[in-house]
């Protein structure tokens, strides 16, 4: 583990949240979820909050473990978790049609990492819409590291209220993303407004699967962590989200739940019982690493105090992302097409 990534996660820990406040950010966060008492409506009613909170708290452990773009990916055999990545991101791309000349919209943008890699690949110029500032003050920088200063740039805005006029884009899409809305119809009417007429929208959705038992106890705890652990109000079924695309007045082009024919498991970077030299920092050795890193660095004063609570939540959540996968109750790759009427 080197020492520049070590500085790296400390100095990033916390987003734009005060050092002196992390502690009680986590707190308040974790208050918003039903493993501490918390219920949907709450989450939905305050969900601009708690997603901030979420992505302040959580964005530095996903760049350490993860690299730039926060998703899961459908993954061939002898393809390494970056690579498939990249493929996912592309398979995105070719079906939206994008090229140069093309403006496209990534709604819920992260730090960018797709943004980049779909604008280099099509040639397309992409501007990222994010409701957190330190997301968007770090894809600046790292738009800027890459050359993409000019061409691409990010919009801090609510998906829920666009400040973009009718018919602006040539295409949106969203990865992983639009899974934090609140109301599904509502945001996808949103991105209907900005699209222009004829054009296409394209998702990667959190969803859970026809498997998913509301009744059963252990399908309930496991939505419950994962809810917790990705700042989610509320995981909707794969028929509600493309439901929610028709009502808000999309033609379906496309749907598939990428995850049911996936060679390799989706959630296989999570799972413990799995080794990679190339992801070494998702595995279960690398995550005791990076626990007692934080540990440490919050001992030492170098990381805010509760930095360590927030990578338990997100243990935990990995923990319920790997037997939701399992059980095949979730899926975190339910993709779809949908079309704006001419």
């Amino acid at each position: 583990m080197s020492k520049s990534g070590a500085m790296d996660l400390a100095s990033g820990l916390g987003g734009k949240i005060s050092k002196d406040d992390v502690k009680s950010a986590a707190e308040q966060y974790e208050k918003y979820h039903t493993c501490y008492g918390g219920d949907e409506e709450a989450r939905k009613s305050n969900y601009a909050d708690m997603v901030n909170k979420y992505y302040d708290l959580a964005t530095s452990f996903y760049e350490y473990g993860w690299g730039e773009s926060f998703h899961f990916a459908h993954r061939w055999k002898g393809e390494s978790l970056r690579e498939s990545i990249k493929r996912h991101e592309h398979f995105l791309a070719l079906h939206l049609g994008l090229k140069p000349g093309m403006k496209a919209l990534d709604v819920g943008c992260g730090i960018g990492g797709p943004l980049r890699e779909i604008a280099r690949f099509s040639g397309a110029s992409v501007t990222g819409l994010n409701n957190n500032e330190y997301q968007i003050s770090r894809g600046k920088e790292l738009n800027n590291s890459v050359g993409l200063g000019q061409t691409c740039d990010f919009v801090k805005a609510d998906f829920m209220n666009m400040p973009f006029p009718d018919n602006t884009y040539d295409a949106v899409y969203a990865i992983e993303a639009t899974c934090h809305a609140p109301d599904a119809v509502g945001c996808y009417k949103e991105i209907y407004r900005v699209l222009k007429p004829g054009q296409c929208f394209a998702a990667y959705e959190w969803c859970v699967t026809d498997h998913y038992d509301a009744t059963n106890p252990v399908h309930q705890k496991i939505k419950a962590e994962i809810e917790l652990g990705n700042g989610l109000p509320d995981i909707r079924s794969t028929k509600q989200c493309l439901q929610a695309a028709i009502d808000a007045g999309f033609e379906v082009v496309w749907e598939k739940d990428l995850a049911e024919d996936s060679p390799m498991p989706w959630y296989l970077p999570l799972d413990t019982s799995y080794f990679s030299l190339s992801s070494f920092r998702l595995t279960a050795i690398g995550r005791l690493c990076t626990r007692t890193l934080v540990k440490t660095l919050e001992y030492l004063k170098l990381a805010p105090e509760g930095s360590q609570r927030v990578s338990a939540f997100l243990e935990k959540a990995a923990e319920g992302l790997v037997e939701g996968g399992k059980k095949e109750i979730f899926t975190p790759m339910y993709f779809f097409v949908v079309r704006k009427p001419l």
